[in-house]
């Protein structure tokens, strides 16, 4: 039965109701009621949660808050995320379940069960153990997306060490700078990776990373690939070399972590250009992750989830790795590019794999719909039954083509809002949530969500204000790691006497209590669902010997979301041309990585400024549009 739309007021809202068949069978029956029951009684519900988990102690006290914004969830409660995630399925039917189905670019094929997931984990935490790895060190993973990445990830959990990994996109700069705060002594690599039928010479950029970062004193790197790298004696070991070693036994006791133990760092951009690396714990993270996707998405014993996700972002790490493997549900990992070397491959594998959920963002959507129906439509996807979507707010053309193309007209959207800093999804539909496109729906059970003005001050329906959480939440990111002020400042401080988090996003809630996210409201560029700081592009451009300053803005981009454009005056003498451009676009990819390479670059005479000297990146984006540029009082010039 399709999904049938409802016009009421206005043309946002358009609603689509989802199949009976769907809302039948669904784990959560009722919306309204529980959600309102959960917020009277947040701590009973978060409580009534994590009683699902496995525990070795449980905890005293659900929420401390004696210590305002640094909470703390389940204290005195000891866990391990993998006792969850891994452990206590071996004592169940899921012990021979698969619990991964991992396919290459190239095409080769991967799977393992819990036992056999729990053996490579057991023996690669093992082999961390025989480096000196101890519980609280902080070991640095930068991978291609291959099973090895999450077999590291979860062995470093599962010894109590905390893991930082890297997105295998990022450059030399990135890698060193995220070593060097992380002070690690241990990296995790690969000799490559593929994309779009080429290699990714990942071991060249550690190489040249751990030549600026003293502190890593081993490097683990699996053979990928197979190009020659260079291997560097008593510092760089081959994966498969260690795994092969009787020191690297299949047997491995869970370390027994306290609920507050951090589990890892994960760094985001910041407006100030330092990325921030946000700690989360073993405790409040294991509940709120498996709690919103067993939610939201509805999971069964029989499903096989696809999180699209690298696990270099957080979205890979909640929901590609840790949410549904605490689940019990099976994964679905690929390597390469969704449209490689044809624009069928993700269609190929859903028809291939039986996948049931397939959870991405707007951006890839946009990318496939580009290349239009018949390659979708060549593929039997009626194994599908829900649709996720994650990272930016999708466009409802995009959500109809998605819905309708490849959902059949028959499987909800969950579309999806939440950041690095929440840990998990915290605005996003029920399978039995009526849809209205471009829209994140409602909060989660125990998230209380606000749209005010610059007073605190709850706004209009259908009016923009400042998307606030009103208190806090498990799955809550606890610090920024070394640097407790600025968590405190960036996160905290606006609405500090009401306890509320500032999202940093604006947003407007409709007559019908649906929120729409409208975009950041500081100076961070979403580009294809990932967060890049302006100050850090514009500090790419200005290390470069020509540019004596520099201004980056985001603009629509009917693929990526947002595009970044530059611009930037040149020093005394230079003058601008399209070879200097090219180069400069080159400079910033080289600086940062891909993801972070302009679209322009204008070279101007002077930077629109405010008299104390800050750019007003605002009038820029406006003139590059064509509309209002608002205010200009405080324009220096």
């Amino acid at each position: 039965m399709k999904t049938e739309p409802t016009d009421t007021k206005k043309d946002d809202s358009l609603l689509y109701h989802p199949p009976k068949s769907i809302m039948r069978k669904a784990n959560i029956k009722e919306y309204e009621q529980a959600y309102a029951k959960s917020i009277a009684d947040r701590e009973g519900y978060w409580a009534g949660e994590a009683k699902k988990l496995k525990w070795f102690r449980k905890w005293k006290e659900v929420l401390d808050d004696s210590n305002k914004p640094f909470y703390k969830w389940f204290t005195g409660g000891k866990i391990n995320i993998v006792a969850n995630a891994i452990d206590r399925h071996l004592e169940t039917h899921r012990r021979n379940k698969l619990a991964m189905i991992w396919e290459g670019e190239p095409g080769d094929v991967k799977t393992m069960s819990y036992h056999a997931l729990n053996r490579e984990v057991s023996k690669f935490a093992n082999v961390l153990k025989s480096m000196g790895v101890k519980k609280g060190e902080i070991v640095t993973i930068y991978m291609p997306q291959i099973p090895e990445l999450p077999i590291a990830m979860l062995a470093c959990a599962k010894i109590g060490a905390m893991h930082s990994v890297v997105y295998g996109g990022f450059s030399v700069e990135a890698l060193a700078g995220r070593i060097s705060d992380a002070h690690s002594r241990v990296l995790v690599t690969a000799d490559g990776g593929w994309r779009r039928g080429k290699i990714t010479d990942l071991k060249a950029i550690a190489n040249e990373a751990m030549d600026r970062s003293p502190t890593i004193e081993v490097c683990i790197t699996v053979k990928r690939t197979g190009q020659e790298v260079h291997m560097e004696n008593d510092r760089d070991f081959w994966y498969s070399d260690l795994m092969a070693l009787p020191i690297a036994s299949p047997s491995c006791e869970t370390e027994v972590t306290d609920a507050e133990d951090p589990l890892f760092i994960l760094f985001t951009s910041g407006t100030t250009g330092k990325p921030k690396g946000l700690v989360h714990t073993h405790g409040g993270y294991t509940v709120y992750t498996s709690t919103t996707l067993r939610n939201v998405f509805d999971i069964k014993d029989e499903d096989r989830w696809w999180c699209a996700a690298d696990p270099g972002w957080i979205t890979g790490h909640s929901y590609l790795v840790y949410g549904p493997l605490i689940n019990g549900a099976t994964i679905v990992m690929y390597e390469g590019a969704p449209n490689h070397p044809y624009p069928n491959r993700w269609w190929s594998m859903i028809e291939k794999y039986g996948v049931s959920i397939l959870y991405t963002s707007p951006t890839a959507i946009r990318g496939l719909m580009r290349f239009g129906e018949q390659w979708p439509k060549r593929h039997d996807l009626s194994s599908l039954r829900l649709l996720g979507s994650v990272g930016e707010p999708i466009n409802p053309e995009a959500w109809r083509w998605y819905h309708e193309v490849i959902g059949r007209g028959e499987c909800p959207i969950m579309d999806t809002w939440w950041q690095t800093e929440t840990g998990g999804m915290m605005i996003a539909p029920l399978p039995i949530t009526p849809l209205k496109p471009g829209s994140a729906t409602k909060p989660q059970f125990g998230i209380e969500v606000g749209v005010v003005d610059e007073n605190g001050e709850d706004v209009k329906a259908g009016e923009e204000g400042k998307l606030v959480i009103k208190g806090p939440w498990p799955g809550m990111a606890r610090t920024i790691y070394g640097d407790a002020d600025r968590y405190a400042e960036t996160y905290w401080k606006e609405y500090e006497e009401q306890g509320w988090y500032k999202a940093g996003d604006s947003a407007r809630i409709d007559e019908d209590g649906y929120i729409w996210i409208i975009g950041r409201i500081d100076d961070v560029i979403k580009v294809s669902g990932y967060r890049l700081g302006t100050a850090e592009v514009e500090s790419a451009l200005v290390s470069h010997p020509a540019v004596s300053e520099a201004a980056a803005i985001a603009l629509p981009h009917e693929v990526k979301g947002n595009a970044i454009h530059t611009y930037v005056i040149l020093k005394n003498g230079l003058v601008g041309d399209k070879k200097l451009e090219e180069e400069l676009r080159k400079h910033v990819s080289d600086e940062m990585g891909p993801i972070a390479r302009p679209e322009t670059v204008a070279f101007l005479e002077s930077l629109p400024k405010t008299r104390s000297g800050k750019i007003m990146r605002r009038v820029l984006k406006a003139r590059a549009m064509g509309v209002d540029e608002g205010d200009l009082s405080t324009l220096e010039d």
